[in-house]
């Protein structure tokens, strides 16, 4: 499974981020690039706090692997 970023630009000026196969992966942010370092950094955190609590998870590439 890809996780999608969506974005957009409020009428105030500011860009929210949200990863909208997480519930409750949102964040602002005052630029572009900022709001997408935020959302993704929320993403990593509710992914390990959910691995943590022994839910499931998105199927996601692997980033680790084991050394035999």
């Amino acid at each position: 499974m890809k996780l999608t970023i969506a974005i957009q630009q409020e009428d105030d000026g500011r860009w929210l981020a949200e990863v909208r196969d997480l519930p409750g992966t949102m964040a602002y942010g005052p630029t572009r690039d900022r709001a997408i370092a935020a959302v993704e950094s929320l993403a990593l955190r509710v992914l390990a706090e959910r691995l943590d609590n022994g839910e499931t998870v998105p199927q996601v590439p692997v980033l680790l692997s084991i050394a035999a």
